[in-house]
């Protein structure tokens, strides 16, 4: 993997399914809508790399994960939102902007 992919793609691509997820009622969707949002946004990846960076995500606390056949639903937890909120940060996670930037 390159630098590129590691310190921006990746980075990038966890914060926007943070907020995805933060905009829904319920903080939770699917791995298809949240590739769907990445690719909206110029982050075009297969399902498998989108299932990686969730259970990266998992792992460390952001969210959590229910896994059905090739479905993965994430919903955001706690240390998500904080993150979101700047409270926190997360490394590996790009940081937020702050409030009207």
């Amino acid at each position: 993997m390159t630098d590129y992919e590691n310190e921006i793609v990746r980075p990038d691509a966890r914060l926007i399914i943070l907020k995805a997820l933060a905009a829904q009622t319920n903080e939770s969707l699917h791995s298809g809508f949240l590739g769907e949002e990445l690719r909206r946004l110029g982050i075009d990846r297969p399902r498998a790399w989108v299932h990686g960076e969730l259970d990266w995500l998992a792992e460390i606390g952001a969210v959590t994960l229910i896994k059905a056949d090739s479905v993965v639903v994430a919903t955001l937890t706690e240390k998500g939102h904080r993150h979101l909120r700047r409270a926190i940060v997360i490394e590996g996670v790009k940081r937020p902007s702050r409030p009207g930037e």
